[in-house]
């Protein structure tokens, strides 16, 4: 029964059956006292068992009480195809295969992020709000989302400038005039914001920083770490066990807020 779930789960959980005469040790471990015994793992860590042969309904529900859906599952591979297609190059297949696994699994945030970031870095401003906005009431509670909130925010807030880079000019003015002009510095970072130019942004932030670190109700800092997780680089895959290098421009950045934070 257990063999022919399965394959009907198509890859939802893979079944791995054990001698227990052979692997006394190991029965010992998990305190094997009868036999059927099925534990599922999740993580390389044990989270549920059962005792005794079930019904199929029955170990269906045990089944679907931990497994992701399918939905889920298809949602991740076409996330994880679409980052493929991106560092290949690929953009429009990337683009697709966002779009199709935010519409298999709203849910799935990551790949929501995704895309509407990609939207974003490709100018399609309308485009990633649409995406955007089913999700925009949680954005508080979820960083990644709230992350692009700022993004988007310091793109409607250059929206109505007709030559961004005149309005820098009588802000510099500003700050020349007095260096705790926050209010100045806030909106240079967010018109580098709409320029992609992040480090540039987070450096302004910075200068915010080190003279009020919990300015405008925390809110230099909150969107230096949006910076952080915008220009963050998907994590390369690695053997078990091994710790993903970090990118060199975000753990530099990190270290300097880190140091202007804790000081």
């Amino acid at each position: 029964m257990l063999e022919k779930l399965e394959t009907a789960y198509n890859g939802r959980f893979k079944l791995v059956k054990i001698n227990s005469d052979d692997e006394q040790e190991l029965a010992g471990a998990f305190g094997i006292r009868s036999i059927p015994t099925c534990v599922l793992m999740m993580g390389g860590k044990p989270v549920d068992g059962f005792m005794g042969a079930l019904p199929e309904g029955q170990v269906k529900a045990f089944l679907d009480k931990h497994l992701p859906a399918e939905n889920e599952l298809e949602a991740l591979a076409e996330e994880e195809e679409a980052l493929q297609a991106l560092d290949e190059g690929d953009v429009e297949t990337a683009l697709a295969k966002l779009q199709q696994a935010v519409e298999t699994d709203p849910n799935n945030d990551d790949a929501r992020f995704d895309l509407v970031k990609l939207l974003l870095e490709m100018g399609l401003e309308d485009d990633a709000k649409v995406f955007f906005a089913p999700v925009i009431a949680k954005a508080a509670a979820v960083r990644k989302l709230d992350s692009l909130n700022h993004w988007i925010k310091a793109l409607d807030a250059v929206a109505h400038l007709e030559d961004p880079a005149a309005a820098e000019a009588p802000l510099q003015a500003r700050i020349a005039a007095s260096k705790r002009d926050f209010e100045a510095r806030f909106a240079i970072a967010q018109l580098r914001m709409a320029e992609q130019r992040w480090t540039d942004a987070m450096d302004e932030l910075l200068e915010i920083l080190m003279r009020d670190k919990t300015w405008s109700s925390d809110l230099a800092r909150k969107t230096y770490v949006a910076v952080l997780d915008i220009i963050e680089p998907p994590k390369p895959k690695v053997a078990e066990g091994q710790i993903p290098p970090e990118d060199p421009t975000v753990a530099t950045y990190r270290r300097r807020l880190s140091s202007v934070v804790l000081s």
